[in-house]
């Protein structure tokens, strides 16, 4: 069992009046500190961290109005990934809660509000539904935000992210998403996408054993040629090949040996001679 997985069990059975449910921290040492995303709602002041079940040093808040996040790389994103490599954040939780009123506010409430607070529908925002992140399901807006945490290139990608959503007046919680499933999937997916478990694939992967007696193939690249018997540096000559595009660069032009008979040219040598001819 993960933590998550004890935090929700412990909780339920809580809720349903088992007075010894609770956690056993240090069965989970290596996932702690637990980084949570909260609405403002001050209705959550006395719930949290208590319907984790977690004390208050392993429980890193962060909060905004509506638990909300408006980009993979918004200023509450920054939060969070600062939350874990600062302060050793092993998860992260985007927690919703019923009853969010910042969820049932219309923009023309919002504006009219402003508006009685001074500010003029010209000093706002021309998007306020984006600007603000309003919305009309919180748990639609708990996977929203789990979707830009988890899709974040600043966030790393083995920190489980959930989405959870807790009853304001009982304190139940439900999982809406399941950070660890989450990470199973996406694990899932890269074995099958470089076939690991193939045996084929294993073995174009392993590294060829050369028998003691077995000769080694011929160091030689393609597109070089390999070294003509009797030939050396002495038996070539230095010239200049001027081209229209380049400064003249220097090359090495081969000559007969000065043994060869006159009339016979030197052999041409193949960079695929005695290599075994290959099908389609």
């Amino acid at each position: 069992m993960r933590l998550f997985e004890a935090i929700l069990d412990a909780n339920h059975r809580a809720a349903a009046g088992d007075k010894s449910a609770g956690v056993h921290l240090a069965d989970f040492a290596d996932a702690v500190p637990v980084v949570a995303l909260t609405c403002i709602d001050p209705r959550l002041n006395p719930l949290m961290p208590e319907v984790l079940g977690l004390p208050e040093e392993q429980f890193i808040w962060l909060r905004n109005a509506g638990n909300i996040i408006t980009g993979s790389m918004s200023s509450t994103i920054r939060s969070l990934a600062l939350a874990c490599v600062v302060k050793g954040g092993k998860e992260i939780a985007v927690i919703g809660h019923t009853d969010c009123r910042a969820g049932q506010t219309t923009v023309l409430q919002l504006t009219e509000r402003f508006g009685a607070l001074g500010v003029n529908r010209s000093k706002l925002p021309d998007n306020l539904v984006e600007f603000f992140g309003i919305f009309a399901s919180e748990r639609q807006n708990v996977m929203k935000a789990v979707d830009f945490v988890r899709h974040s290139s600043i966030i790393g990608p083995k920190v489980p992210v959930h989405g959870l959503l807790v009853d304001i007046q009982t304190g139940r919680l439900e999982w809406l998403v399941n950070g660890y499933q989450a990470l199973d999937a996406a694990a899932a997916q890269f074995a099958e996408a470089i076939n690991v478990q193939n045996p084929t694939m294993q073995t174009a992967f392993a590294s060829p054993e050369t028998d003691a007696g077995e000769k080694k193939p011929s160091e030689t690249k393609i597109g070089e040629a390999e070294p003509v018997t009797g030939w050396s540096v002495k038996d070539a000559k230095v010239v200049e090949v001027p081209t229209p595009e380049a400064p003249p660069k220097v090359r090495l032009v081969e000559e007969k040996p000065a043994h060869a008979p006159a009339s016979k040219r030197p052999p041409v040598i193949s960079p695929f001679r005695n290599r075994p001819r290959r099908g389609f």
